[in-house]
């Protein structure tokens, strides 16, 4: 059976947290990959990056509604607005990437991969040893082992 270890880039490009987001639109397009974990100066992971972030960052911003409720005045989905308005002014990777990670582990089966992909609707999952990035698993690796293993 498959394993994380065995499907996963080595190489990980990845990102400080202090990188601009220009910087990171460049890295991108360069090794035209579709995201990148977000690692500290001690080589940990502090977050994940990805495309989607950049593109949410120039999305419009939804204006929240307001209801009035006999003399009160109720805003709906408020915090969300200012969690979108601070990442649209976003300069930096740290202030755009999401930084409750979604991991793996190098002895993480191909099923599990595709569960988490599937459930959580992630499509690039660090992997982790400790807290050290030792390798990636991203959608075109898990179609290549499941060509792979229909080939056997």
């Amino acid at each position: 059976m498959l394993t994380a270890k065995d499907i996963m880039t080595k190489d990980v490009i990845t990102v400080r947290p202090e990188a601009t987001v220009e910087e990171l639109a460049r890295l991108l397009m360069e090794h035209k990959i579709s995201g990148v974990p977000v690692v500290n100066e001690k080589n940990t992971i502090v977050g994940i990056v990805t495309e989607n972030d950049l593109i949410r960052k120039n999305k419009r911003l939804h204006i929240p509604t307001v209801i009035r409720l006999f003399d009160a005045y109720i805003m709906l989905g408020s915090g969300k607005a200012e969690e979108e308005i601070k990442k649209m002014a976003a300069t930096t990777v740290d202030e755009i990437c999401t930084k409750k990670v979604v991991s793996i582990k190098e002895a993480t089966s191909l099923e599990d991969i595709a569960t988490i992909m599937a459930e959580q609707h992630i499509h690039l999952l660090p992997v982790l040893s400790g807290s050290t990035v030792v390798g990636i698993v991203g959608k075109a690796d898990m179609v290549r082992a499941m060509t792979y293993e229909a080939s056997k």
